[in-house]
């Protein structure tokens, strides 16, 4: 006979690995959890968003530790607030940030009456010098993506209230961003006023983000307008700057419009280049255009081969490919997210532990982090609520459903209560290592941070639905009548296809959910091999090689190849 006491640790120890081995039991456990986390998700929007109605409204941007606003588009562009008109009170812009978040929480009520209020009040004649780039992503996005909430089939809104206001107001912000594109080169300029158009002596500098990421929302309103002009213009500028990439196929980050001269040659995929790459391939994705997806096909490989070491992705010169910075920078969270879309996985994963890693040991993720010194930017140690992390995370998940990206979720959050929460709302973080807060709630906050977190925690908004998040995280709709027409028999010329015996049909990693590649048996066509994006060939043809530099990357694991102390390269094993 066992002692009460042994008896009593087996049968405690035997509901423990019953709990640890019962499918159900760990289901149970991960939806309750998921539960709990998406309401303390809830209940962190609703503090920033409220305050911001309380304390803010109508101007652009909440100040949380004092309680006041700012109007931050037109002080963007350098003006002060007693040098905005009299009747300027602001383009609320956080509520146009949280149309979407709202419908995404199922707060239908409060969208309805948001949406009401920008319809009465809302107008953009005015004197106000705006960075185009911002409103672009922050105001037009916003308006379009509600708009197409506002009349999807789920009618949010009742018919007899809602006749298509967002989408007048979005289509006269467009009209009033025409004038900046009358460039020389089609490239636009940076700064516009919203009532007299470019201004005298206006800064021709821009960035390859401000240039080259103007499709997904005006694109999106020539689609709803039936006005090519938008469309037009983004595409135009698009292309101009595509055409003044390198031979190496890499974009400088700061560029003349008039000229079309490069000023700054070293870039990377943070700060002034990043939604470049990331707009590529959300425009095939929405706009089904070929072009778009040669296009990152050809800049997904020169960044890979050029700027990737590793897990971390370092700076370069355009023309040479030479390394300049070796730096994390918080923009570039975005890109494991990206990864995910395109279908490389592995390479998404190992990126994005290194960003947690980096967010662990600070508490949240510094503006910028020097990685051949192992330390922060002396003057760039800030936080301002950004949402890459979160948004990767949620991609992630989505493509993997490893529950271990809930607990990297839960951190975010725990995170953001803990160091920026404050009673007037949630303020950016001035300096990691002491904490100290700055008094701003960056509208993105809303539209995006809090979305995705919540996103993770609960995707029934995405059930049967197929959306494309815009940098800004405003949801468009993937639509077939938004697609260019395709012929029947098709190939893809510079990407990936599986051909049968009769015909050809479009495929690719991305559209089969597949990566790394994998050996697909289809019907009648045999076993045929699907090639991902994470491609790279090895520098020479007979795979010799005198260093790693020089190996590529595998096409059907995704793996990185070395050098062999015989110079070959492959997959070697390390003893």
């Amino acid at each position: 006979m066992l002692p009460r006491r042994s008896f009593t640790w087996i049968l405690l120890l035997f509901i423990i690995f019953s709990a640890l081995f019962n499918p159900s039991s760990s289901n149970n456990y991960w939806t309750a959890k998921r539960m709990r986390m998406r309401e303390k998700v809830r209940r962190m929007f609703y503090h920033a968003y409220d305050n911001y109605m309380t304390y803010a409204f109508p101007h652009d941007e909440l100040k949380p530790l004092t309680k006041t606003f700012t109007n931050s588009l037109s002080e963007l562009g350098n003006l002060k607030l007693e040098h905005l008109p009299q009747n300027y009170n602001g383009s609320a812009l956080t509520l146009i940030e949280s149309l979407s978040s709202l419908v995404i929480l199922g707060n239908n009520t409060e969208f309805q009456k948001a949406v009401l209020w920008l319809s009465e009040n809302l107008r953009f004649d005015v004197d106000a010098r705006i960075n185009l780039f911002e409103c672009n992503i922050r105001v037009l996005g916003g308006l379009v993506s509600a708009h197409v909430l506002a009349t999807d089939s789920t009618n949010r809104l009742p018919r007899e209230s809602y006749k298509n206001q967002l989408l007048v107001l979005a289509e006269d912000l467009g009209n009033r961003f025409l004038p900046a594109f009358n460039t020389p080169t089609g490239l636009p300029y940076a700064w516009i006023n919203l009532k007299h158009g470019v201004m005298e002596n206006e800064t021709t500098e821009t960035s390859s983000s401000g240039c080259g990421s103007l499709i997904l929302e005006m694109g999106a309103l020539s689609q709803l307008t039936g006005d090519p002009r938008f469309e037009s213009a983004a595409l135009r500028a698009l292309r101009k700057l595509w055409s003044m990439r390198s031979s190496l196929n890499l974009l400088g980050t700061t560029l003349d419009v008039e000229t079309g001269e490069w000023i700054e040659f070293s870039s990377g995929i943070g700060a002034g280049v990043d939604s470049f790459y990331e707009y590529l391939f959300k425009a095939h994705v929405l706009f089904g255009k070929e072009e778009f997806w040669r296009m990152f096909h050809t800049a997904y490989l020169a960044v890979q081969k050029y700027f990737r070491h590793g897990p971390w992705y370092h700076e370069a010169d355009m023309r040479t490919g030479r390394a300049t910075h070796w730096q994390l920078t918080s923009l570039q969270a975005f890109w494991p997210g990206l990864q995910v879309l395109v279908g490389d996985i592995p390479a998404a994963n190992s990126s994005h532990r290194e960003f947690f890693h980096v967010w662990e040991k600070y508490g949240v993720l510094p503006e910028r982090y020097l990685l051949d010194y192992q330390m922060l930017h002396p003057t760039e140690k800030y936080y301002p609520l950004r949402p890459e992390l979160a948004e990767s995370t949620f991609y992630l998940y989505q493509a993997t459903k490893d529950p271990w990206y809930f607990e990297v979720g839960e951190s975010i959050m725990k995170s953001l209560i803990l160091y920026t929460k404050v009673e007037g709302g949630f303020a950016s973080v001035r300096d990691v290592t002491t904490m100290q807060l700055e008094d701003h709630q960056h509208s993105f906050f809303l539209s995006e941070t809090c979305k995705y977190l919540y996103l993770l925690f609960d995707d029934s908004f995405l059930v049967d639905q197929n959306y494309i998040f815009t940098t800004e995280g405003h949801p468009l709709p993937v639509l077939s009548s938004w697609h260019e027409r395709l012929p029947e028999v098709y190939g893809l010329t510079n990407g990936t296809s599986i051909k049968g015996e009769n015909s050809s049909r479009r495929s690719s990693a991305m559209s089969l959910q597949v990566c790394p590649a994998t050996s697909l048996n289809t019907a009648g066509d045999g076993d045929q091999q699907l090639e991902s994006a994470c491609h790279i060939l090895d520098a020479r043809a007979d795979h010799k090689c005198f260093s790693n530099e020089e190996c590529g990357v595998d096409s059907t694991t995704c793996r990185r190849r070395s050098c062999s102390s015989s110079g070959y390269c492959g997959h070697w094993l390390r003893l």
